[in-house]
């Protein structure tokens, strides 16, 4: 359910240097997720250790930090050298569903960073606003992405509550793409069967148009482990992938941990760095306890 009057934050920083393997700059411009994800979302569990929210109904009610357009006045001059790519966002979700202030002051700072020539790489589970697709106010550059890991009215029920439905989604992102803006899809984090029994295959032919496909294993949930022969089942989940994007011309990059061993090369999926260092989902500690 929509929340008629959303409640401000402030905060020191907001860009910050992402430990994703396949991201650059990043930024979290809300605290909080009215999507109420059950996977379990990593960053809820993250707020609540470190003691930023105090369960479940403080992580779905978001809070905007009103001061996120002046922190990047402030920020840019001294990064805007540094960045190749800045991400939105990795512990909460830039076009909220229903969260019309919280995507209207997205929109603002898309075009603020764009304004610099900064692209972005945008990833939510809401509906894409048509405005996007005016490159005369927003990066032609720019990539747009939603996440999907089923196509299950019910599955979506029980694990992503509060966000857009699977079709909405892809709805919205075939706009974008048929405005001639690069789009992609981040299918992380993939059930196993013991969840949700169904074809990913499907889940693909739904998302060919696509130009990228992030895909990843599910963490954190013990029926995942508890699953037979789980190991194998990821492989054989992104050997389709991988089979699927290049027979269609899709880039790609599997998430470290998903295959039985890692491909490092695909991590420059959105940038052009060569490190090959395998990143850590704890590089994120700095966004999550919201400097």
């Amino acid at each position: 359910m929509a929340i008629s009057k959303t409640k401000k934050i402030k905060r020191k920083s907001l860009l910050y240097k992402s430990g994703v393997e396949y991201a650059d700059y990043c930024l979290n411009h809300v605290e909080g997720c009215s999507h109420g994800c059950r996977f379990p979302c990593y960053a809820m569990m993250m707020k609540k250790r470190c003691g930023v929210i105090r369960n479940y109904n403080d992580w779905i009610q978001p809070k905007i930090v009103e001061n996120a357009l002046e922190l990047l006045n402030e920020e840019l001059p001294k990064l805007k050298n540094k960045i190749k790519v800045v991400h939105l966002c990795f512990t909460t979700d830039p076009f909220m569903y229903r969260q019309k202030e919280i995507s209207d002051l997205t929109l603002k700072i898309i075009e603020r960073l764009n304004t610099d020539g900064i692209r972005c790489t945008i990833l939510t589970k809401g509906i894409y606003p048509k405005q996007l697709s005016d490159t005369k106010k927003f990066e032609e550059n720019n990539e747009y992405g939603i996440t999907m890991v089923s196509l299950k009215g019910k599955f979506k029920k029980e694990l992503e509550p509060g966000a857009a439905p699977y079709i909405q989604r892809i709805k919205a992102l075939k706009y974008l793409h048929d405005s001639g803006l690069k789009t992609w899809v981040s299918m992380e984090p993939y059930p196993t069967p013991n969840l949700i029994r169904q074809d990913l295959s499907e889940i693909l032919e739904q998302i060919k148009f696509v130009d990228k496909i992030v895909f990843g294993k599910l963490n954190y949930n013990v029926k995942t482990t508890q699953f037979e022969d789980n190991k194998n089942f990821y492989q054989e989940c992104a050997d389709t992938v991988i089979d699927f994007c290049k027979h269609n011309g899709i880039e790609y990059h599997i998430k470290f941990g998903t295959q039985k061993k890692d491909n490092f090369k695909t991590k420059k999926l959105f940038t052009a760095k060569s490190d090959q260092s395998q990143a850590s989902l704890f590089d994120l500690r700095e966004a999550i306890i919201g400097i």
